[in-house]
């Protein structure tokens, strides 16, 4: 296939507002190193992961929730562990984790029948560590992304997707669903009734789906505007976010807000219940009793690193149509600024797509 030497794309040049965000005609076109694939884009979408980056949220010097920097991010103390990994990050930098597009290149190692293969990429990768600890990349976080025509990764992390959904509708899945799928993996969730936290959201609606998938009862914690929505999607019930919460309720809390009312949800749990988090949304310092972990015999799971299964087993949920997306708005590239202050007025359902290829 005909690559050309340059790209568009929307780069981040510094922790900030979104003005940080700058539209580029001249970017190079990544080249395929060993074991790597050159991908031309189709479509991505918008993650609570671009924002936290973007006004460095990630950075141990932020204690409030994620909505306190959306405006002019959380100033020059983040400079320094900034990054996702707690690291400063480097400038300029394309975001965008989650990829749907076609393999273009191959590079040396890799078999030349990748070429146009249509592939969605694993968001959250497992690179080889040498100390045996585990290790998590993920794309437009730890090295370039999605937001522009084009991005490099490795072979192994593009996995071939056969399926009618367009690529707006395909690049909604893979860092929210593979979020959730993670979570449910990682506490074994069976026919259990379950509370899910920010339903409404990415991860939150792909919990609810995910979840009735494997024989659960899900709770759904969300607006009361929200609420028939979320039935619809396969929530058995709704409790409104401001309500009292039901003590013992629960064989499982998956959540992803955190902030003041925490200690609430471990309450919800019955005694032996196992709670799992992947996000702090409402603010990540909580107060934690440890009389109620070890009187009550709970478990507590942090969820990101995914065994590569975790993704391969999502791309086999799309293709038999176990799963669907939930795509509220869709915006070209171009408009990430707009599609950005979409998603931080939560008033959507599901995920933003952004169409990077008309």
């Amino acid at each position: 296939m005909n690559v050309p030497g340059i790209m568009s794309g929307m780069v981040l040049t510094g922790h900030g507002g979104p003005e940080r965000l700058e539209w580029r005609d001249d970017l190079p076109v990544p080249e395929p190193g060993e074991g790597e694939v050159l991908v031309r884009v189709g479509a991505s979408s918008v993650n609570n992961t671009d924002i936290n980056l973007r006004v460095g949220w990630y950075s141990k010097s932020v204690r409030g929730d994620t909505a306190a920097g959306t405006a002019d991010g959380f100033g020059a103390d983040v400079d320094a562990d900034g990054g996702w990994s707690g690291e400063a990050l480097a400038f300029p930098h394309i975001q965008g984790a989650d990829c749907c597009g076609r393999i273009v290149a191959a590079g040396p190692g890799v078999g030349a029948g990748r070429v146009g293969q249509r592939v969605l990429v694993r968001a959250l990768q497992s690179p080889p560590s040498p100390d045996a600890q585990v290790a998590v990349t993920t794309l437009g976080t730890d090295y370039d992304g999605a937001f522009a025509e084009y991005t490099k990764v490795r072979s192994n992390d593009a996995i071939l997707i056969d399926s009618p959904l367009s690529d707006t509708d395909l690049a909604s899945f893979p860092c929210a669903f593979s979020t959730a799928e993670g979570m449910i993996q990682r506490v074994r969730l069976g026919a259990e009734r379950v509370l899910i936290t920010g339903a409404s959201g990415g991860v939150g609606s792909a919990a609810v789906q995910l979840a009735g998938r494997r024989g659960a009862r899900v709770t759904a914690l969300t607006s009361a505007a929200k609420a028939a929505d979320l039935r619809a999607l396969g929530a058995e019930e709704t409790l409104d976010r401001d309500a009292d919460l039901p003590e013992g309720a629960f064989d499982v809390v998956i959540d992803l807000v955190g902030g003041p009312r925490w200690p609430e949800l471990l309450e919800t749990l019955r005694s032996g219940g196992r709670y799992v988090t992947a996000g702090a949304i409402a603010g990540p310092i909580v107060e934690l009793d440890l009389r109620t972990l070890y009187l009550r015999d709970l478990t507590l799971f942090g969820c990101t690193h995914q065994p590569d299964s975790v993704f391969t087993d999502l791309v086999r949920y799309i293709e038999a149509g176990e799963i669907r997306p939930l795509v509220a708005e869709t915006y070209p590239l171009r408009e990430l600024h707009a599609a950005q202050e979409a998603f931080l007025s939560k008033s959507h359902i599901g995920k933003i797509a952004i169409r990077v290829r008309n």
